[in-house]
């Protein structure tokens, strides 16, 4: 009789469960800012794993989690005109590496586009990262996570960092003169400290534009 008895309470506990992990995460929401991206792992206190992925789920079909992709879910801002506002790639890239505790570095056009020298916006981005390799689906959007040697995540200045990119992204045989002249004008917003730090890491090429601003 006693074993029956314990499957009973556990049947009977299970059910339980579930609205009070689903209603503490959403009283837990109420503290943070419209258009926080999220994961299953901010809310872990609140109960195992399975649970906070069914009571986000759940949160989600009453409207009050947007979901982004696997695992990943918007508290969303609302414009009265423009509906939902949707996080940049940027802002979920960030989101990701803060929860991997991992770097992440820009490149290609993602690059050119941050530094003001395209106005593509990439439906495909690739992020230099310390962290684990992965892409991410973000509706018709791809985040690329790809793994580098940990050299490539040492730069100090950010507009350094994104002009090595940028510059490798384009490529020393399409890098004229006047590429050059508006990569050294850019860079003249960058600390001297930091691109000759940043200098050190890149490419021969790369060194040798980077070093001429500051010479």
């Amino acid at each position: 009789m006693f074993v029956p008895y314990i499957c009973y309470i556990w049947d009977e506990f299970k059910p339980m469960e579930r609205p009070q992990v689903e209603n503490r995460i959403a009283e837990a929401l109420k503290t943070y800012p419209k258009g926080s991206v999220l994961f299953v792992d901010d809310f872990i206190d609140y109960g195992n794993s399975e649970s906070v992925k069914k009571a986000l789920l759940r949160l989600k079909e009453k409207e009050i989690l947007v979901r982004l992709a696997h695992g990943i879910y918007m508290y969303p801002k609302v414009d009265k005109e423009l509906g939902v506002l949707f996080p940049s790639t940027e802002e979920i890239a960030k989101a990701i590496a803060r929860r991997d505790k991992a770097r992440i570095l820009p490149t290609g056009v993602q690059a050119l586009n941050k530094l003001g020298l395209s106005t593509q916006v990439p439906m495909k981005v690739v992020y230099l990262t310390d962290g684990a390799a992965r892409t991410v689906k973000i509706g018709k959007r791809l985040i690329t996570f790809k793994k580098t040697s940990p050299k490539n995540l040492l730069v100090k200045g950010e507009i350094s960092g994104l002009a090595i990119q940028a510059l490798k992204t384009i490529g020393q045989n399409r890098a004229d003169g006047k590429t050059i002249e508006k990569f050294q004008a850019i860079l003249k917003n960058e600390k001297k400290e930091n691109i000759i730090h940043d200098a050190k890491l890149s490419p021969v090429w790369v060194n040798k534009i980077l070093m001429q601003v500051i010479e």
